[in-house]
């Protein structure tokens, strides 16, 4: 796949759990000058905190995604990769007016993705994007400002939500919807309140084990090569970013 309108890269993805990697910045890098510490950098995708958040809808094209929040669906640019879109002239804040905002699209197992960057507008327009019956799920890693935050919305209504490792406190209309799945995952105890001790274990571990119970409810999954070569079409949604690269 080279457009990410046919599924994705081996028809399945690579799951969501990888998104709890996201903005993590290397580790192994030197403190000093250019010398290398001689460890490998392990860093996350978007060590620079650049990606803003990550939109999946059912029920819709990608193009149409795209529409509902705010671009013009005749103005998408020859598909682009991660790289290339931070090559465009994107002011994500001025004083007194929006930043601009900027999406690439595509679809994976049926899900159609938007991968945010800059001020851009998954938040504010979640339930204008999940009308008409509409499935939608958004993903927000906030790097500098945890807990990472996760809403889940269909047919023009938040029905829950929560941040990864604050699961005990929830939103929405139905906000205990998701509990039985971290129940189940291992994130929270049998009361759905308590966060279950599962030990020592790596930094991380249980954002993936919550974003692992939402992809198995609803069967999300996003290539890993969507934050690296993969090339995707983008749209402005807000602002007035300059979307020729440079």
């Amino acid at each position: 796949m080279t457009d990410g309108t046919h599924g994705g890269v081996g028809q399945d993805g690579d799951g969501i759990q990888w998104l709890a990697e996201i903005g993590r910045p290397a580790t192994g890098r030197p403190t000093t000058g250019r010398r290398s510490t001689g460890r490998p950098s392990t860093a996350g995708p978007d060590p620079d905190g650049e990606v803003g958040g990550v939109v999946f809808a059912r029920g819709i094209t990608p193009q149409e995604l795209a529409r509902r929040m705010g671009a013009d669906p005749a103005t998408a640019t020859e598909p682009i990769s991660d790289t290339e879109i931070r090559d465009l002239d994107i002011e994500v804040y001025r004083p007194g007016d929006d930043g601009d905002g900027v999406i690439r699209v595509g679809e994976c197992v049926g899900w159609s993705f938007a991968i945010e960057y800059g001020d851009s507008t998954g938040g504010e327009l979640l339930i204008e994007i999940a009308r008409d019956g509409v499935e939608v799920v958004h993903f927000r890693p906030m790097p500098e400002q945890r807990p990472a935050l996760l809403d889940y919305a269909r047919d023009g209504a938040v029905l829950c939500g929560f941040g990864l490792g604050e699961e005990r406190w929830r939103w929405g209309q139905e906000p205990d919807l998701l509990v039985p799945d971290l129940v189940a995952a291992g994130v929270l105890e049998a009361d759905g309140v308590t966060p279950r001790d599962p030990g020592r274990e790596p930094e991380g571990a249980a954002r993936r084990r919550a974003l692992g119970a939402v992809e198995r409810r609803f069967g999300l999954s996003l290539p890993r090569a969507a934050l690296g070569g993969l090339r995707l079409p983008a749209y402005a949604v807000r602002g007035t970013p300059g979307m020729a690269l440079r």
